[in-house]
């Protein structure tokens, strides 16, 4: 049976523009630059303003067809508006008028190509004199090395894959002899180890040397890996009766080599190489810190006089149709145009707002260039001092860099939580950790400091932090334990 209902539901749609401002205030320099290439090129209305924008630039071209009292409208015998939806450009609403505040952005914007390692090693084993049958298997195995050249998969795994998937079917030890005869042959050497032991092994038996140190490195690594592993240097020492020095030579040899010999190669024939360019430019001068945008991201645009005239012209036509249809295309253009600078507007605005407050939150840093004088700051602090949100605060210091007297700074990297030091003062937990890398840079690396010390020291200096937290810090800086900090 049919019933008819009424239903209230309650949406939040954010406009195309809105959509459109919050892309390009997540965009940094590079990508903006070519963002607005791109809208140049595909928009005719717009165009690059050799002198400044007049403010009457927008009201000039909006008397051409707006109705609104108090402008001069052209009579027509139709309405140009009738044929838009909600006067928005057909273009600009192609795509979904939502948004997601965790949209993730792409930082990667130059790319080029290059050879991957599986097209390298696959031109060197159909060189060899490996027998057609077992090809195959070599060029499966080859398939499945990772990034780093490692073979992560069990024999077994591959022997039931060759089976099922080529209808090859061999036995592990063919594998295994294919695996070390042939594919472990192959340049760079290190490939087509199972572990990072066998990949070392296999760049220092290439090494055809007499030396002491080479002969010495190898032999820890075959038979002492775990002693090296864990930094035991006196068990190594003690094991082949060598001194100090003669480990310190073969140790030298080791770190030659690499654990990732698939590193110089690009699986995805694609290489990313990100320039920096800062967003923003902070100057000290006599105690005050000020703040400029980079001059790519502040473009004088405005919309075409030609198109303006253009639109004049067609839109009193009372007869032809094609006419109508030019008019609605030029309307669009000019429409997109002028929605498109005020944008550009509103972004220039929205960052330097957001720039200015992190800098009267971060004065002492910015005046010292002192880490240490880095304040608690979280991105609801900045929102409450340029009262936007804190999604759009997010989306403007996500990639963003600035140029100041001490160097090129990452803006996220000046937000971190609070701790509470010994006097009750609220201190940044990158201050803590500018102190623990500071302590830790200085300490005997022959008897590196444990946590359990690095906690009394640090409460020397009033900052009453536990021990999980001097770990959790510690590998957020990527230090290793003092055991594995130890060095000779």
């Amino acid at each position: 049976m049919l019933k008819q209902n009424l239903q209230i539901k309650i949406n939040q749609k954010m406009a195309p523009q809105q959509i459109q401002l919050m892309k390009l205030i997540q965009l940094h320099t590079l990508e903006f630059e070519e963002e607005l290439q791109r809208e140049l090129e595909e928009n005719p209305a717009l165009e690059k303003a050799s002198d400044e924008v007049k403010e009457d630039d927008f009201d000039d071209f909006e008397g051409a067809y707006d109705d609104d009292e108090g402008t001069e409208s052209i009579e027509t015998d139709f309405d140009v508006d009738e044929y838009l939806f909600d006067d928005e450009p057909s273009y600009k609403t192609s795509v979904s008028n939502y948004a997601s505040d965790d949209e993730e952005f792409d930082n990667q914007s130059l790319l080029t190509e290059g050879q991957s390692l599986y097209n390298y090693l696959i031109e060197q084993i159909r060189l060899t004199t490996i027998a057609h049958e077992n090809l195959k298997i070599a060029e499966y195995i080859i398939g499945n090395l990772d990034n780093d050249g490692y073979l992560r998969r069990d024999i077994k795994s591959l022997v039931n894959d060759l089976a099922f998937s080529l209808g090859v079917y061999t036995s592990a030890d063919q594998v295994e002899d294919i695996l070390t005869n042939y594919v472990q042959k192959l340049d760079p050497p290190g490939v087509g180890a199972r572990d990072l032991r066998e990949c070392l092994l296999l760049q220092i038996e290439k090494k055809v040397s007499d030396k002491p140190a080479v002969l010495l490195a190898h032999n820890i690594l075959l038979h002492q890996f775990d002693a090296l592993s864990n930094k035991h240097y006196n068990k190594i020492i003690h094991k082949y009766d060598v001194g100090e020095e003669d480990l310190k030579q073969a140790l030298a040899e080791i770190a030659k080599l690499s654990p990732k010999v698939g590193g110089d190669f690009d699986t995805q024939t694609i290489t990313i190489n990100q320039e920096i360019i800062p967003d923003f430019v902070i100057s000290v001068k006599d105690g005050k810190v000020s703040a400029s945008l980079n001059s790519k991201n502040a473009p004088q645009l405005r919309v075409s006089d030609e198109y303006k005239e253009i639109l004049s012209t067609y839109s009193q036509d009372k007869t032809s149709q094609e006419h109508k249809q030019a008019a609605l295309f030029i309307k669009q253009k000019l429409d997109a145009a002028k929605w498109y600078i005020d944008a550009i507007n509103q972004r220039q605005n929205t960052l330097m707002q957001t720039i200015n407050a992190i800098i009267e939150l971060q004065i002492d840093y910015f005046i010292t260039g002192d880490e240490k004088s880095i304040k608690p700051m979280i991105l609801k602090d900045v929102a409450d001092v340029t009262h936007f949100d804190i999604s759009t605060i997010s989306r403007v210091v996500k990639s963003k860099y600035a140029d100041t007297p001490n160097g090129i700074v990452y803006l996220k990297n000046l937000f971190s939580d609070s701790l509470k030091n010994d006097d009750g003062e609220e201190v940044s937990t990158k201050q803590i950790k500018k102190h623990l890398q500071d302590i830790i840079d200085k300490e005997n690396k022959r008897k590196p400091y444990t946590d359990d010390v690095l906690v009394r020291m640090l409460k020397a200096k009033g900052y009453n932090i536990a021990r999980r937290t001097i770990a959790k810090y510690r590998e957020q800086m990527n230090i290793p334990v003092a055991r594995l900090r130890k060095e000779l």
